[in-house]
């Protein structure tokens, strides 16, 4: 991935879309990239709204993420680094849940490859969508092993457990169907979660709304899902769509997972004439480089963060379980999250204005600044967490292979690199906490 400038044709191309185009376009997995190419060059001629850019500090942030993945896969264990995907969230204190889950249904007599990929993609639907960021002072206990876990791992096992005992189905069988989720309650929801007085998450009723939802779109597309409704069959309807047996196509994956999902989301979310366009927020820096007559949609910064970490999830088990391969997977773009964009802020890379500074500070009361989800610095942030991880994925592979160290994905390099490297920055910085150096009001359905 060669990361270039948009060409000056490609910015007008964009301003003259006509409606229904514009829409279409804010949802395809190229628009995400081709907007953040704008901020970025407006952030490098310093024409940023909130944010200043140190472009000087980037190598320090790919030497940083190379040596966090050289500590764990070093000298000669790269090729063993695992795609981002949820998978590894299962796995959380060296247990190995999804195989013995696996193995589980294997000795009830499911053998079949399809079936237990079906399975998998079931289970990982619900626990991505249910991991939009679960707040500081969430743990869960798991029942089996007694750990204690927070955060997104949290989440991955305590969805785990709720997949096991059938909370997102009607059916005697392990599986996630349409109306399963139609009838999913917040409290089932904070009962799956130990939520009480003392434990707390963010955004409970708003998780539980978002897949009852989901549960009536899936039941609206049974030429995807199946007269249930069940995320699974996805399984079957991408391999039936493959061109090539053992290839099968992210873009394709992606419009059915963008069909079913936007209508899903809370319907407060941004809209171009009455059309809802899910993770896609209006951008003042994108909106002070269009003509005054230029569409709504030209100053809009998509990001489709959940539906990405999803598709990056689901291929994992097409991949594990059916040996299948997928094309088009470089199209698929970082990951605009707070542990990505905070470790870009703690390395000094990107900087608040004073005056946003100061103005999120007074909304903490605080020493961390405090902005909702859909502010415009937040949208700035996630637009310019898009670019820079870009820009340090080039440095990290162009470094990692002049030391004869192989070539990684992007997948690869969020997994052991950025990702990680920007929690241990959060927990070095702030070892009560562990948070984001900014902090974003969330309904737990957008991070």
């Amino acid at each position: 991935m060669v990361f270039r400038l948009p060409t000056s044709a490609a910015i007008t191309r964009i301003r003259r879309m006509s409606t229904t185009d514009d829409v279409k376009y804010l949802l395809s997995l190229g628009a995400i990239r081709d907007r953040a190419k704008i901020v970025w060059a407006a952030a490098q001629a310093g024409r940023l709204t909130n944010f200043d850019l140190h472009e000087d500090k980037l190598d320090d942030v790919a030497n940083f993420v190379i040596s966090v993945i050289e500590r764990d896969y070093g000298p000669d264990k790269f090729d063993t680094i695992p795609p981002h995907g949820r998978w590894q969230h299962f796995e959380v204190g060296g247990v190995p849940r999804v195989a013995d889950l696996l193995q589980s249904w294997k000795d009830g007599g499911c053998t079949d490859a399809t079936e237990l990929t079906r399975r998998l993609v079931d289970l990982f639907f619900v626990s991505v969508l249910l991991d939009a960021g679960a707040g500081d002072t969430w743990r869960y206990v798991e029942p089996a092993a007694g750990g204690t876990y927070e955060r997104s791992e949290g989440i991955a096992v305590a969805s785990l457990y709720m997949f096991r005992e059938l909370a997102f189905t009607t059916s005697k069988e392990p599986s996630v169907n349409g109306k399963g989720l139609e009838g999913l309650t917040a409290e089932a929801l904070a009962k799956g979660f130990q939520l009480s007085e003392g434990n707390q998450m963010l955004g409970v009723e708003s998780r539980a709304a978002l897949l009852r939802s989901l549960g009536r779109f899936l039941l609206a597309h049974p030429e995807v899902f199946g007269a249930d409704g069940r995320p699974g069959n996805i399984v079957d309807y991408m391999i039936k769509s493959a061109h090539d047996a053992a290839e099968l196509d992210i873009l394709v994956l992606w419009d059915v997972l963008q069909t079913v999902l936007i209508p899903s989301w809370p319907k407060d979310r941004t809209t171009i004439a009455g059309v809802p366009i899910g993770d896609a927020w209006p951008l003042s820096t994108l909106q002070k480089t269009t003509d005054p007559g230029s569409s709504e949609a030209a100053g809009i910064q998509p990001f489709h963060k959940l539906t990405q970490w999803l598709t990056y999830s689901l291929t994992v088990p097409f991949q594990r379980l059916l040996n299948k391969t997928w094309i088009n997977a470089g199209s698929l773009t970082g990951l605009p999250e707070y542990r990505n964009g905070g470790l870009f802020v703690d390395l000094g890379a990107l900087t608040l204005k004073p005056h946003v500074l100061e103005k999120g500070v007074k909304a903490s009361g605080g020493q961390l600044p405090l902005f909702d989800a859909g502010d415009d610095v937040i949208v700035e942030w996630r637009a310019m967490t898009l670019s820079l991880l870009d820009v340090v994925y080039e440095k990290v592979v162009q470094k990692m292979e002049a030391g004869g160290k192989g070539r990684l994905s992007m997948a690869q390099v969020l997994e052991a690199g950025t990702w990680k490297a920007g929690r241990e920055m959060a927990a070095k910085n702030r070892p009560e906490s562990k948070c984001s150096p900014i902090l974003i009001r969330s309904d737990g359905t957008l991070f």
